[in-house]
C-alpha cells in the first residue's frame, strides 16, 4: 500500500469524534495527515465540540478537547495532497466563508481526488459550488443546502451509521457512521489492510 498525503480542514468547534477518530485512523493505517486551520500554525490548537443525541429534537453540544493542528494553513499547497477530509461540527459554518478554503475544496473536486465529508462538513462542499448533480449524505439539517445547490440528499439511516459514495466523494450523516465512512474512504484511497 502506498502512503497517501491527506489534508484535513478543521476549525474551532469542529466535532470532537469527527476530527479525532478519522485523524487517528488514517495515521494508524500508514497515511500522512496534515490537519490545518485558517489563521493557525502547526502546534496551535482548535477547540472541539461534542455533539450527542440525548433524546431532544436535535443534538446537544458540549465543549470537547483541544485538537492540535500539525501543519500551517498559509503554507499549504493543495496540489501536493492526494485527498481531503472535511469533519463536521460548528467549524464548517465559518470555514465556508473563507475564500481560500473554498479554493482548496474546488481543487480537490475538479481534480477528482477523494473527498470525505461527514455531518456538517457538506456545508463547505455546498459553499464551494461543487455539489451540483452530486449525491451526498450529511446531517439532516444540511439537506436544504444540498438540494438548493443542485445536489441530491441521501437520507441517514435510523442509526446514522450509513455512508454514501458518489465517484470521488464519500459522505456520512454523523460520527456513528465512522466505520462505513472510513472504510469507503480507504477504498477510494486504494488502501488495503492485512489482518
Amino acid at each position: 500500500m502506498a502512503m497517501k498525503k491527506i489534508l484535513m480542514l478543521v476549525g474551532d468547534f469542529v466535532e470532537d469524534y469527527e476530527v479525532m477518530v478519522p485523524f487517528q485512523m488514517l495515521l494508524m493505517v500508514g497515511h500522512k495527515v496534515h490537519a490545518v486551520c485558517p489563521g493557525k500554525k502547526a502546534g496551535e490548537t482548535v477547540a472541539t465540540a461534542i455533539h450527542d443525541f440525548e433524546g431532544e429534537q436535535t443534538y446537544s453540544e458540549k465543549r470537547g478537547h483541544n485538537f492540535q493542528v500539525n501543519a500551517n494553513f498559509d503554507l499549504l499547497e493543495e496540489r501536493s495532497y492526494d485527498a481531503l477530509v472535511l469533519p463536521g461540527g460548528r467549524a464548517p459554518e465559518y470555514l465556508r466563508l473563507n475564500k481560500r478554503v473554498l479554493e482548496i475544496v474546488r481543487h480537490f473536486a475538479s481534480a477528482g481526488k477523494p473527498i470525505a465529508a461527514v455531518c456538517h462538513g457538506a456545508q463547505i462542499l455546498t459553499a464551494a459550488g461543487v455539489m451540483e448533480g452530486r449525491s451526498c449524505s450529511a446531517y439532516p439539517a444540511v439537506r436544504p443546502e444540498i438540494e438548493r445547490c443542485g445536489g441530491r440528499y441521501i437520507e441517514a439511516s435510523s442509526t446514522f451509521d450509513n455512508a454514501f459514495v458518489d465517484g470521488n466523494l464519500v459522505t456520512a450523516p454523523a460520527w456513528p457512521a465512522h466505520p462505513a465512512w472510513i472504510r469507503s474512504f480507504l477504498q477510494l484511497l486504494g488502501t488495503t489492510i492485512q489482518l
